[in-house]
């Protein structure tokens, strides 16, 4: 089971941190672009969680080609 997200603390400051397939190369340009963006997790069609509006503050390519996003609200 992979982590899809994860709350981070960095400098006093909490992050929520992403971690997506790695899918289209056009979805991290599009993230970089962005100012701000927000996520719904589901399972089995229920809405589980919405986030706030998460202000964009990093977007990067791990390792295994997954893409992480990390943001604040």
């Amino acid at each position: 089971m992979s982590r899809l997200g994860m709350g981070i603390l960095r400098d006093g400051r909490g992050f929520v941190e992403l971690t997506l397939p790695d899918a289209d190369p056009q979805q991290r340009r599009d993230l970089e672009r962005t100012q701000w963006y927000q996520y719904a997790l589901y399972r089995s069609s229920a809405l589980l969680y919405s986030s706030p509006q998460l202000t964009l503050s990093e977007a990067r390519r791990a390792k295994d080609g997954s893409l992480v996003v990390t943001g604040s609200p």
